[in-house]
């Protein structure tokens, strides 16, 4: 990893290439983000940069937290993330990363917390198909169905797909393109959809297949 940034999703929208084609993208408010700490391979056996995002009251934090964040000589933020960068040398603790981290054309990965469904059934959960609705089928069209076999194994292995709680996991979508990068607000416009609902913290880094 050679850079990162932490961002909040601020919802989704479209712009236009240079060709005049629509482009959906999504707009997030990366940054600014402070460094905390920085961990090195000698004290802490690898090498990465605590980044903290988001504002938050010096009465919301715990004492350790507030040792952390004086040790910094920062203010207390609402979210910690760390970055396992190649390169942790050009990074100080006290450091301000703002958006222009990143450039339009940068293939980036973004990681979030996908939207809660609740619990679910097979249908919406895994795309599961209905049982047919007639010849005496029942009111269970949208029932699992049968589980397990009969007397061999006379079980139901593990991993079987079957209704529960859906959604609300941390989810990496790979591979996206920045389309624009507003270093001024502090806003980068990426390509396509990422996880998570309005408002959601996410974090961006650089691809690790592009």
């Amino acid at each position: 990893m050679v850079k990162g940034i932490i961002g909040k999703k601020l919802g989704m929208t479209q712009l236009f290439d240079e060709n005049g084609k629509v482009v959906p993208v999504t707009v997030i408010e990366a940054g600014p983000c402070t460094v905390v700490q920085k961990k090195t391979a000698e004290s802490d056996g690898y090498q990465a940069v605590q980044l903290g995002y988001g504002e938050i009251s010096a009465k919301k934090v715990n004492k350790a937290a507030k040792g952390h964040f004086d040790k910094a000589d920062a203010a207390p933020k609402r979210t910690l993330r760390e970055f396992r960068l190649a390169d942790i040398a050009a990074v100080n603790v006290g450091d301000v990363l703002k958006a222009d981290t990143f450039a339009a054309g940068d293939h980036v990965d973004v990681v979030g917390i996908s939207k809660g469904k609740g619990y679910q059934g097979v249908i919406k959960r895994y795309g599961q198909h209905r049982l047919r609705e007639s010849h005496g089928t029942g009111p269970v069209a949208r029932h699992a169905g049968s589980n397990g076999s009969t007397s061999s194994p006379s079980r139901v292995f593990p991993g079987k797909k079957l209704p529960g709680h859906m959604g609300a996991v941390r989810v990496t979508v790979q591979n996206l393109i920045i389309v624009k990068v507003d270093a001024e607000n502090n806003l980068i416009a990426i390509k396509g959809a990422i996880p998570g609902a309005k408002g959601a913290v996410v974090t961006i880094h650089d691809s690790v297949k592009a």
